[in-house]
């Protein structure tokens, strides 16, 4: 478990959570202790950004960030990675603050930052990953999402989409945070994807994924389309041999690991 206060950095982009807010925060609190916990809130209608306020007053571990409207998941995260950066953090954690990323499973994903990951990713499509509450439909969508962005990007990560994850602060170094252009939750895919291309060590971790009790998904059509037009150009542009401008130039060698077989 983490050791130092500035180990780590939890960061929640948040719209319209004011039902499951306070959970995840005391999850977070309770598996990670020694955590700070940023909450970006996209100025949310129903009040998760007071919330966030009262929580954040009565736990000086956590912070909060408003913004002046709903400016996408990609550009809260990138913040938050800012903020990461800048602190001098070891470790960043992503995760969704709608309960559908269980605190419980945090613990071992920061066990395989620890021996060696840049990037350990919370994974549902492989053998102990687990979805909770999803029907049929849903779960072909994400797999065949999945297959596609894998097969498009050549990539050999299981669960490119998934958001649950721990990335080790000095990789974020090496990527061009300003040009990842990913609004919605094609950003999981770009960042995964550029951490792989720079030969960032990755593990999978399995874990559980529980479709959310309250309030709404924020899953629609204008993202999916441009997840899949943004996956398409980055294969496309792949395939010609095109500069692919994320990473930083970096002098460090690198190794890829992986925990499960292709």
């Amino acid at each position: 478990m983490p050791q130092s206060a500035r180990e780590l950095l939890v960061v929640l982009p948040t719209f319209n959570e004011r039902a499951s807010l306070a959970a995840a925060v005391a999850g977070i609190r309770r598996h990670l202790p020694s955590a700070d916990v940023l909450i970006i809130d996209d100025a949310s209608p129903d009040g998760t950004g007071d919330l966030a306020e009262e929580l954040a007053r009565a736990d000086a571990n956590v912070r909060v960030h408003h913004r002046g409207g709903k400016l996408g998941l990609g550009t809260a995260y990138v913040y938050g990675f800012g903020v990461a950066i800048s602190g001098d953090y070891q470790y960043v954690v992503a995760m969704d603050a709608d309960g559908s990323h269980r605190a419980e499973d945090l613990p071992a994903l920061i066990a395989a930052a620890h021996t060696g990951a840049g990037l350990a990713i919370g994974t549902r499509w492989i053998a102990g990953g687990r979805i909770v509450n999803w029907p049929r439909y849903r779960r072909w969508i994400s797999r065949g999402g999945t297959w596609f962005a894998r097969t498009l990007l050549r990539s050999r990560l299981h669960d490119l989409t998934s958001g649950f994850r721990v990335i080790e602060v000095e990789w974020l170094r090496r990527v061009d945070l300003d040009a990842l252009d990913s609004q919605g939750y094609g950003f999981q895919v770009e960042t995964a994807w550029t951490l792989e291309r720079l030969g960032c060590p990755i593990i999978e971790v399995p874990i559980t994924f529980i479709e959310r009790s309250d309030g709404r998904s924020k899953m629609s059509i204008g993202i999916v389309f441009e997840a899949f037009v943004n996956v398409v150009r980055w294969g496309w542009l792949l395939r010609r041999g095109s500069r692919i401008t994320h990473p930083r130039r970096s002098t460090h060698a690198t190794r890829s690991t992986r925990g499960s077989a292709d």
